[in-house]
């Protein structure tokens, strides 16, 4: 059994995160329950943010925030010196409402409507990633109707993809995202920026993927850039002063993934561009990263409580709880595969093999596929390690189940930072009927 960051046991055989009992904290906000281990994030954060400074290299590191994206969490990120990285209008709202600096917000997004920019414009924010020519368009003529200079990142498929599930991967030239590399995108979308008069270049984003184990792809990727970055200075006198290399750096959600420190990522960014640089004779790019599944992945844990179970006789022990696909789709859209363990019998032997059951309407809404877990019974705390990416943020009404609490617990302190939807808020958007309906015969 392999325990995340603060994670322990404690003596009544209960886990715990952040010195905090997770048996006390499911009795007092009920389940299902996300809890976030704050000290985790943190130290995650600091990995990525302190080896650039020991290299002493300007850079940016940006909260990726579709990860999970809360009030507290833009609070927590801005605490950590880190910026942040929205993709809708949304993200962007919930940053502002948290007093999150605009100038260190950037917003990504392949169809950004014109409302969406307005606000960013509006609030003055650090960056826009521009996607396509569309998206060009639009901020020209908001740039000048609002009189504003519109800093700008163009977004590019360098063509390296990463060696993860193909629903996740977006760096590959087939992709909705950014101007190709290759095809001459690129050159096109620069010269309209450069041509148009209302933007700040400031330079160029990629993104190669999710849940990368090896640096060789963001290197290559840079590489890539960095060829195409000599002939820019050629053909129109343009030289990126950022380069942003994107996220997608792996966590370890099972016993088979082995994730590489943060500062190993880094490094390996830091020497192949200031080795490209140094080959082209410019100064030093700023460097940007995205982290997000990284940050708050493996910081974030769900309870469950279980309840009813099945036997299929020499097939299957099924177990059910009292969450699933409402609170964690990633299992049914990519398979995705968890670590759970029975939160209120740590100290008992894992010798029963069950798979976790979802309490949907849907023979597909499975957690976990043959897990060993203690004699397990109704009642019991069903804790699934790493929920802590994509869980709450993906979160849905289906079936018209609330979307559970999310807490923050840090050295034995816990606080509620999203409260869990009543049933009273699952109906409050909804309108009645104001005429009657005839049926003809």
């Amino acid at each position: 059994m392999f325990l995340h960051g603060t994670s322990t046991v404690n003596n009544d055989g209960h886990l715990e995160i952040g010195g905090a009992d997770t048996i006390s904290l499911a009795k007092k906000y009920g389940t299902p329950l996300y809890i976030y281990d704050v000290a985790l994030i943190r130290e995650r954060a600091r990995g990525f943010t302190e080896a650039f400074q020991k290299a002493g290299v300007k850079a940016q590191v940006a909260y990726a925030s579709k990860a999970f994206s809360s009030i507290a969490m833009f609070q927590l990120a801005h605490e950590e010196g880190l910026s942040l990285d929205v993709v809708s209008g949304g993200e962007l709202y919930t940053a502002i409402q948290a007093g999150f600096p605009a100038s260190k917000i950037h917003f990504h997004g392949n169809n950004k409507s014109a409302e969406e920019l307005e606000m960013a414009l509006q609030h003055q924010i650090g960056c826009i990633v521009v996607d396509n020519f569309h998206e060009i368009s639009l901020l020209k003529l908001l740039g000048k109707q609002l009189n504003k200079k519109v800093p700008v990142l163009l977004r590019v498929t360098p063509g390296v993809e990463a060696h993860t599930h193909d629903y996740i991967t977006t760096g590959q030239e087939d992709s909705k995202f950014g101007f190709d590399l290759q095809n001459g995108q690129i050159e096109q979308a620069i010269k309209q920026v450069l041509d148009a008069g209302t933007f700040d270049f400031l330079g160029i984003h990629c993104h190669i993927g999710s849940q990368i184990f090896d640096a060789a792809g963001f290197v290559l990727a840079a590489e890539k850039i960095f060829q195409k970055i000599g002939e820019w200075r050629e053909q129109f006198q343009y030289v990126p002063t950022v380069v942003n290399l994107g996220g997608g750096f792996g966590i370890r959600y099972t016993e088979e993934d082995e994730p590489l420190p943060p500062a190993h990522y880094v490094e390996k960014m830091i020497e192949t561009i200031q080795a490209k640089a140094a080959e082209l004779e410019i100064e030093l790019p700023e460097i940007w990263i995205e982290p997000g599944r990284s940050l708050v992945g493996d910081a974030g844990t769900t309870l469950y409580t279980a309840g009813s179970q099945k036997e299929v006789p020499n097939i299957r022990q099924y177990l059910a709880v009292d969450g699933g696909m409402s609170d964690n789709i990633r299992p049914a859209l990519y398979q995705a595969k968890y670590e759970a363990v029975l939160a209120n019998k740590m100290a008992e032997k894992a010798d029963k093999t069950f798979s976790i059951a979802g309490k949907c309407c849907e023979s597909g809404d499975m957690l976990l596929w043959d897990v060993l877990l203690p004699e397990a019974a109704a009642g019991d705390t069903l804790a699934v390690f790493c929920t802590g990416a994509y869980g709450y943020s993906m979160a849905n009404n289906y079936n018209r189940i609330p979307r559970p609490a999310v807490l923050f617990v840090e050295e034995g302190e816990e606080q509620l930072v999203v409260r869990r939807e009543t049933f009273e808020d699952l109906v409050s958007l909804d309108l009645p009927l104001k005429y009657k309906v005839s049926h003809k015969s």
